[in-house]
């Protein structure tokens, strides 16, 4: 029996049992669905957080708090308070390799604008925020230094959080109220989209002066972005800022730093490293699928073999070959496998473009991924296929015969 007939007898025999042969399919159909959709999420994820490191340019060194240590215990990052204004003035005036300087405090706080409220992240920053870090505003204007001076009660608010307090309406010179305080909205940020999970219009600009002081209560600033004047001076300003802090912090030459510095190409590393993990992750958990249906492929080829012992030994006494026999019930298994496979592909991708529309989140399906979950499904169908369809060519051709 050649292929084309083998295949043609197993299609026969998968169309006679259309129901079983669908749920058989089933546990193929989610794994190749789950799998694509899965890293289609992570992908898109991916891409997005890299393309806003980007975005910031390759030549911003992010200055940060260091850890803490008490009774021998390392904090988290971020856990010391060491960075001030001062600072900021510091570096942008005395370390030459650095041409700008920003700075940003921030915490989440209740909005609210009459009967409207929303829980959102509050940033105070500095006049040039906006062109270290690539904000741009729609509509009015940015913080200018002025207001970071006197203390302005001000805001620009991002178009997530502008949305949620005022629908379609424009929020421009209208006032909302953050912990009691009155701030009126000079500008709405320009669309930025969502970085990974996080939204990143879903944030409140205000001065940092007026942050620091009358929102959170804090002397210390969260971040410091400084942007070298170019790529390659960047492990200079390093080194220069590094130098600058340790003079200004007045740490012993043995102690260790109290901030640390990260530039983008580390938290290029950093995003691809845990993406790759995330991905890992979410891949294996789907693969489960893969493997439960190639359960199911098995059992159901057993179970198939079994009620067609006597037509296994018609055909052998009619001259069929052992390995005939092998390859028509592993061309079924594999029929079964490859065609859950193909639906499970469509499903993936319907159900990935769904999800983008209804969640807003970054969706990017690749190539790479329909071959790997389409590879697998068949690697699924010869795998789980191979013992039942050995079973059927070992059968002994008188006792298939004789076999009610």
């Amino acid at each position: 029996m050649n292929l084309l007939e083998s295949l043609r007898v197993a299609l026969e025999g998968i169309g006679a049992n259309k129901v079983r042969a669908g749920l058989t399919m089933l546990g193929v159909i989610i794994g190749v669905g789950a799998v694509i959709a899965m890293l289609a999420i992570a992908q898109g994820a991916k891409e997005q957080t890299l393309k806003r490191i980007q975005q910031m340019g390759t030549n911003v060194l992010m200055v940060m708090p260091g850890q803490t240590r008490q009774g021998g215990v390392l904090g988290g990052f971020g856990s010391s308070q060491s960075l001030t204004l001062e600072d900021v003035d510091a570096i942008t005036k005395k370390c030459l390799s650095v041409v700008a300087c920003a700075a940003e405090a921030r915490g989440n706080f209740q909005v609210k604008y009459r009967n409207q409220n929303t829980n959102t992240s509050v940033i105070g920053v500095t006049a040039n925020y906006g062109s270290v870090r690539d904000y741009a505003v729609d509509d009015g204007a940015f913080i200018s230094e002025s207001d970071v001076k006197a203390l302005k009660e001000v805001a620009l608010i991002g178009h997530t959080t502008a949305t949620n307090l005022f629908g379609d309406a424009s929020p421009q010179g209208k006032t909302i109220s953050i912990r009691g305080i009155n701030f009126k909205i000079v500008g709405e940020l320009k669309v930025k989209g969502a970085s990974g999970f996080q939204d990143q219009d879903d944030t409140i600009f205000i001065p940092i002066t007026t942050a620091m002081r009358r929102v959170i209560g804090t002397r210390y600033v969260r971040m410091i972005s400084a942007q070298a004047q170019a790529m390659e001076l960047s492990e200079q300003a390093i080194s220069e800022i590094t130098t600058l802090l340790r003079k200004r912090h007045r740490l012993a030459p043995t102690a260790d730093n109290d901030f640390i510095i990260r530039n983008q190409a580390e938290f290029m590393q950093m995003a691809e490293e845990s993406n790759q993990v995330f991905t890992l992750l979410l891949a294996g958990i789907a693969s489960v699928s893969l493997l439960v249906g190639g359960i199911g492929i098995m059992n159901i080829m057993l179970v198939s073999v079994t009620e067609r012992t006597r037509e296994i030994g018609i055909r052998m006494a009619l001259g069929a070959r052992r390995r005939d026999i092998m390859s028509q019930f592993l061309i079924e298994s594999m029929a079964l496998s490859l065609l859950g496979g193909v639906i499970g592909i469509l499903l993936g991708l319907s159900g990935s473009w769904i999800l983008g529309k209804m969640t807003g989140w970054n969706i990017s399906v690749s190539v790479i991924s329909i071959v790997v979950s389409f590879s697998f499904a068949a690697i699924v169908g010869i795998f789980f296929g191979l013992y039942p369809a050995r079973q059927a060519s070992r059968l002994d051709p008188i006792d298939a015969l004789r076999y009610e």
